[in-house]
């Protein structure tokens, strides 16, 4: 049987996409900003 294709593991998911990495580039800082802005209950979902 073949694999799926989605294999979650958290680290390098959190230090791609966490809220650190986020932060960290202007980019990332206009993600946080716009979803802010929006009033998500969540700003980043790692």
């Amino acid at each position: 049987m073949k694999k799926g294709t989605y294999q979650p593991h958290k680290i390098p998911r959190k230090r791609k996409i966490g809220f650190l990495a986020r932060s960290l580039t202007p980019s990332g800082r206009k993600i946080l900003r716009n979803r802010r802005r929006k009033g998500r209950k969540y700003l980043t979902r790692a």
